[in-house]
Order: structure tokens, then C-alpha cells, then sequence
């Protein structure tokens, strides 16, 4: 069995510029764990999910490849709760024992588990040490997600909307990183909280380090 490894739970809301901060911590040696990618690879052709995928809502919601088609997808959770719940009962459990495996058996000086829906979820907080949110102007992260993806401005607003507020996550938070400034701005921000976490790792290994003892 894989040592407990030291882990921060890395959060933002659409636009926040998450995989950027994720990057950036890799560079310094930490292992990232990114749950869209994840559960990209779950809903890619063959993916783990996409049998439950096609019995629970047809052969409609699967594209010509045999991915799931986010696009319609996306269009139904937003217009129906209750097929989001449905969704989310397929992928989350998947998503989440995935990403815990590849926590277990990463070898970076500690882990990041860049997770979108943190506070939402319920189930992370108790899984990680702290919890980490990048933030910015809300219309900042709509001028980001439409140079992006290209997304009407509604459905951008739709998105955020249903995700919890920056106040909310905030308030969830153990340390943020303020991303409404630019690159230049993050990098001494990411050596703040580098340096922290590699000090919080060094204290965690030592105390799993001798718990075997303290049992004796």
C-alpha cells in the first residue's frame, strides 16, 4: 500500500484560470491530479463510463465515435436537473476513486487535486489537507470562457450560475490565489504556496512516518 501523501484540493469556477495555477505548481515538483481529465477519459470512445453512459440516456448522447456527446449533454443538464443528477451518480463515483489512485500512486513532493466542483461535491474537503481556490473578477472568467470556447455569453453566465458563488467558494477556502492580474502576478503567489505545502508535506510524512510506533 502507497504512504499517505500530503494533499490540497485545488478549486476555481469556470475561467478562473485553474489549470494554469496547476501547471505552475507542477513545475515545481508537485504531482497534479485533474479530474476533467479524467472525466474526459471516462467519456472518451471506450471509456469506462460510456456503457452506463448509453443505458441511461440512449444512444443519442453518444457522438459517431463512441464519446459521449458533451454538447447535447450539456444542453440537457442545464435545462433538467434531474438528468444532472443522473449524470453525476455515473461519473462522480468513477471520477473520484480514479483520481484517489492516481493520488496514492503519485510521486511528486505532494498532491493536487485540481477538482472544479470541490465545495459542490461535498465528499472532498475531508480528503485533502487544504483547500486552495483560484479567483477572479466574475467578468473576467466570462471574457476568459468566451475567447475560450467560444460559448454564447448566456450560456456562460448559465454555467457559472450553477456552480457556487465566488463568495461561497472563498469562504470554503484555505488559501486563494487571486489569478485577475496575469501571469506576472501568480508567480510569486505559487512560491508562497509552494514553499507552504512543501514545509506541510514535510510535517505530514513525519507524523505518518511514526504513527505505526504510537500504536505499539
Amino acid at each position: 500500500m502507497s504512504a499517505p501523501v500530503f494533499a490540497v484540493g485545488l478549486t476555481g469556477g469556470i475561467g478562473c484560470g485553474k489549470s494554469t495555477v496547476a501547471d505552475m505548481f507542477a513545475a515545481r515538483g508537485a504531482s497534479i491530479v485533474d479530474t476533467d481529465q479524467i472525466a474526459h477519459s471516462m467519456t472518451a470512445p471506450g471509456g469506462p463510463a460510456m456503457p452506463a453512459i448509453l443505458a441511461e440516456f440512449g444512444p443519442e448522447f453518444v457522438d459517431a465515435s463512441g464519446a459521449m456527446d458533451r454538447a447535447r449533454m450539456r444542453a440537457l443538464v442545464f435545462s433538467d436537473p434531474g438528468a444532472k443528477i443522473r449524470l453525476e451518480a455515473i461519473l462522480h463515483p468513477r471520477i473520484r476513486d480514479a483520481a484517489l489512485a492516481a493520488g496514492a500512486a503519485a510521486t511528486g513532493s505532494y498532491v493536487i487535486y485540481a477538482v472544479p466542483l470541490l465545495i459542490e461535491s461535498g465528499t472532498w474537503r475531508a480528503r485533502v489537507a487544504r483547500v486552495l481556490a483560484v479567483d477572479c473578477p466574475v467578468e473576467v472568467q466570462i471574457a476568459r470562457v468566451i475567447a475560450r470556447n467560444h460559448l454564447p455569453e448566456a450560456q456562460v453566465r448559465a454555467i457559472i450560475a450553477s456552480q457556487v458563488s465566488r463568495e461561497e467558494r472563498l469562504a470554503a477556502a484555505d488559501d486563494v490565489i487571486d489569478n485577475g492580474a496575469g501571469l506576472d502576478a501568480l508567480a510569486p503567489q505559487i512560491a508562497r504556496l509552494h514553499d507552504l505545502y512543501l514545509a506541510n508535506s514535510l510535517a505530514f510524512s513525519r507524523r505518518t512516518a511514526i504513527m505505526p510506533s504510537q500504536r505499539l
